[in-house]
């Protein structure tokens, strides 16, 4: 299971990565898809779809000096995966959520990427998880 909620999240970022990128929708970018994904990577770009003026706004109170517009598309859609986690998916551990963002943002961003993940999301997860974090 762990390893495929791994790929899930994988998935799930090429996704909005992918909708950021083409400026529309997630939930368009996935109902295009030939394949559809594997369904926890369908549950988290539905769920980052129908959430993502909360996601963003959650994202920007904790991030301190940014502005989610002015982040790097990939460490944007990191994040939006890991606050709908943290946020709507109480089956998600707080660590394995915050962990699995940072390896995201280490494989696909860069190291100052990584190390701004898990600040903000330290941040999200202490203002509403706070008995997790």
């Amino acid at each position: 299971m762990i390893g495929s909620r791994r790929e899930a999240r994988e998935t799930a970022l090429g996704l909005l990565y992918e909708a950021d990128v083409r400026g529309e929708p997630p939930a368009e970018t996935l109902a295009r898809q030939i394949v559809p994904p594997v369904e926890y990577a369908c549950t988290l770009v539905a769920g980052v779809s129908e959430h993502l003026d909360e996601i963003d706004a959650l994202i920007e109170r904790h991030a301190r000096g940014w502005t989610v517009a002015r982040m790097p598309a990939i460490d944007r859609a990191v994040l939006r995966i890991a606050t709908y986690e943290l946020a709507h998916r109480p089956d998600v551990p707080t660590g394995a959520a915050v962990d699995e963002a940072v390896e995201l943002a280490k494989a696909y961003s860069t190291e100052d990427s990584s190390r701004f993940v898990n600040g903000v999301l330290g941040a999200v997860a202490r203002a509403i998880r706070p008995a997790d974090a």
